[in-house]
């Protein structure tokens, strides 16, 4: 594949994914076809900024976690507020990370 095309989709999308992880992704980039670097183009992303934005406001109904696709964890937020916001405040540390880890296994299952 094209550096040029490599190196543009990491920059729009940077933020995304891992930093620690960036430089693995382009290695696997590299060796991938065009006809799958479309597809790859074609995943939506979860946006670290709007689900640490839903976890400050709606986080104590474990609406950040649905949208995660982590559905046990939205389910016993939402039925003990959660965990007597216990949960919601250390969720507002680890969102952010959760949801690029989330992005890069996506990709990761598709590559």
């Amino acid at each position: 594949m094209d550096q040029q095309k490599i190196d543009m989709y990491i920059m729009t999308n940077q933020k995304y994914y891992p930093e620690e992880k960036i430089i693995y992704l382009k290695d696997k980039l590299r060796t991938m076809d065009d006809e799958k670097f479309s597809l790859i183009s074609t995943i939506e992303l979860k946006d670290p900024t709007t689900l640490l934005l839903v976890s400050i406001f709606l986080g104590v109904l474990g609406i950040d976690r649905f949208m995660l696709g982590d559905t046990g964890m939205g389910i016993l937020k939402l039925l003990t507020a959660g965990c007597c916001g216990i949960l919601v405040i250390i969720d507002w540390f680890t969102i952010s990370k959760k949801a690029k880890e989330v992005n890069f296994n996506k990709l990761m299952s598709l590559v």
